[in-house]
Parts: C-alpha cells; structure tokens; sequence
C-alpha cells in the first residue's frame, strides 16, 4: 500500500517507550504520528494533516486523556475521530466513564500486538462505513431537495399558467396579483406573531398561500365574457351567474386532486388544498353573507379570509370598469369599517397596524389605476 493511501494513526502518551512499542507494530501498515501530551495532541491536531484514530493514553500530566477527549469532541473539526483509551488502569468505572466520554474502544496495559491491531483494523472499518453512511445520507438529502425543488418549480410555473389564463378573461392587472401577494405575505406574517396563529401559519404555509393567492378568481374562465368583459354594473342575474366562478375555479382544482390516489403520501398537495380554500370562499363575509356557501367567522378558512381583505383593499385602490380609485387613505377606512361584518377582526387589526407597509407594497408595484391621493 503506497504511503500516500495509509490511515493516519496518532499516538498521545507522555512515555516514550510506549509510543515506540505501538508505533513499531502500526508503523508497517499506516502511518503513525504521536504526540506526549494532551496539550501537544490538540495542538497538532489543529494545524496538521487529518487524523483517522487516536490511541489516547488516559493517564498524563496537566491534561489527562479524559479531558483531551471533551476537548475532541467539543469541536466539529475533530469531534467524529475515533479515539480508543489505552491505560494502565485496569476498573470497570475507569472504562464505563471512558465509553461514556465517546469513546469507542478501551484497552489495557501493556500492549499486546495482535490485539492493538485488531481493535485498530476494527475501528477503521468502522469509521470508514460510517463515512460513507453519511456521504451516501448526503448525496441522498441533495437528490431529495432537488427533486423538491423540481416539483415546487413545476408547481409554481403551472399556478402562473393558470393565473395568466384567468388573468386573459379579467380586467385585473399583473399588478393586482403582485400586490395582493405582497398584503397577505405581510398580514399573514404578522398574524403568526400572535400565540393562536402560530403553529398554523408556519412558514411554509404562509408560502402556499402566497402562491396560491393568483389562483383566487381562477373559476372566471368559466363566466361567460358578456358578463365577465361588460363594461359597467351587472344586473343582479348577471351577478348570480358571476358568483359561480368562486365555486367553479375550486372545483376545477379539487378535480386535480381527485385524480391522485393517495393523497396522503404527496404533502405537496396540501398547496391546492389552500387554493381550494381561497377559491371557494374568498367572496365569504365574517358576518355570514358571503358566498357561494355563506360561512361565516372562523368556520371560513383563513387563507381565504386573509384574501378576500387583500383582494377588496386593492380592488378599492385600483380603478376598474365600474369605478374610479379610491383614495389610499378612504380605502383603508372602508377596510376599518368592514370589521366583523365583512372581514375578520383581528385580520382587520393586523391591517391598521400594517397599513404604512401595504402602501409600500402599493406603491411597489403601482400602475396607472392606484389611487394615493
């Protein structure tokens, strides 16, 4: 075996006859470095070359093995090199506190060849598949999180799809979808700080309901264009008709779902299930007369609470076919006074507490149809 392929061994012991006995009966098959205190050891450790094992005298001045192995493992670089006590000593305490400190093996003096080999050879193998446990776990998490990527992405570019394709047979604007995003990001975030909110408005489902959120008026591809395209109020049957396209668009997502046979084993659909949820009820109200269904308070999902604030906020701001933009400061006060009639309480409270930050969000990504003054 070439020099330059052999495991390195370090040898700590502050008797020199002992460092010679081990390294004449390792020296043939690695390569053997040493060192006569605990001091020295950890000195060496930080500036040479990699160690694969150190055989660890227990018994030494100033720094006795026990406390040279806290220090080992105290330290990432160094913390996962296997180290075999060799001692005098001869206690089963003595050994059991030794294992206890991690160490892997423990020998006894004097040194018999054979086994110091033995127990050497052992370990290494041990290590070695340890290692490439740890590369194999690695390269699996990598192919793991790209596959996740790859998924979220794809995800992600058929949610655009689908938005663009609502967004063709809408008077809403690009600009609509970005900034709704941006209010219930920032509402969202802020209703996690409250205790009641926290463990369902974790990160990551905050991120499916950001994402989710251009799917909210998916179902008007299916409204008829002289109602969906009329350029002024509809009647009030024109109205029932626009009505369907909340239970229309989420429909057309639960088919999705419908179609996979254990939903369970694909976590990543919990996505559509929040687009279902904003879909359908984002046109409910807090006091009951919403639609399509009429839920009221917090039997309405809050994903769709949070978008039907975002979607009535910026649809007062923006100018429509309908209407001239309100003012910033008259639509938030239209917002105020909605409180626990058609919106949520504390949804609304997040708003006032916010609404410097929604301006900017606004503003951000603004079109000709903002009004600020």
């Amino acid at each position: 075996m070439a020099l330059a392929d052999k495991k390195t061994i370090l040898i700590v012991d502050d008797q020199a006859s002992n460092i010679s006995v081990m390294g004449d009966v390792l020296s043939p098959y690695y390569k053997v470095r040493a060192a006569n205190s605990g001091k020295r050891a950890l000195s060496n450790l930080q500036k040479a070359q990699a160690v694969d094992l150190i055989l660890l005298d227990v018994m030494m001045p100033d720094m006795d093995g026990y406390a040279v192995l806290n220090e080992l493992r105290n330290n990432v670089e160094t913390r996962n090199i296997p180290v075999i006590f060799v001692t005098a000593m001869d206690e089963t305490d003595d050994e059991e506190y030794g294992l206890e400190l991690g160490a892997v093996d423990y020998m006894t003096k004097p040194i018999r060849p054979a086994i110091l080999l033995a127990r050497v050879r052992t370990q290494l193998a041990l290590k070695d598949a340890k290692d490439r446990l740890i590369y194999q776990n690695n390269n699996l998490e990598a192919e793991v999180q790209r596959r996740i990527a790859e998924s979220n992405l794809i995800r992600d570019i058929g949610m655009k799809a689908l938005s663009s394709l609502a967004k063709t047979r809408d008077n809403e604007t690009g600009g609509h979808i970005l900034r709704t995003q941006g209010y219930i990001d920032l509402l969202a975030r802020e209703l996690a700080l409250k205790p009641d909110n926290a463990a369902y408005l974790s990160d990551k489902k905050i991120d499916y309901i950001v994402k989710a959120a251009p799917l909210h008026d998916i179902g008007k591809v299916g409204i008829p264009d002289a109602i969906l395209l009329k350029p002024g109020k509809l009647t009030i049957e024109e109205f029932e008709v626009m009505k369907q396209h909340a239970k229309l668009g989420a429909d057309a997502l639960r088919s999705c779902i419908d179609d996979v046979e254990s939903v369970e084993e694909h976590k990543e659909l919990e996505f559509l299930n929040v687009a279902i949820e904003i879909s359908q009820h984002h046109h409910e109200k807090w006091d009951g007369s919403g639609y399509p269904d009429g839920l009221s308070g917090e039997s309405i999902p809050l994903p769709a609470r949070l978008m039907a604030l975002a979607d009535v906020f910026d649809a007062l701001i923006s100018r429509r076919v309908y209407k001239a933009p309100f003012s910033f400061e008259d639509s938030v006060h239209i917002i105020i006074q909605g409180s626990g009639g058609h919106f949520d309480p504390q949804i609304v409270e997040v708003f006032k507490l916010k609404q410097l930050d929604l301006l900017e969000i606004s503003k951000r990504y603004a079109e000709t149809d903002i009004a600020y003054d």
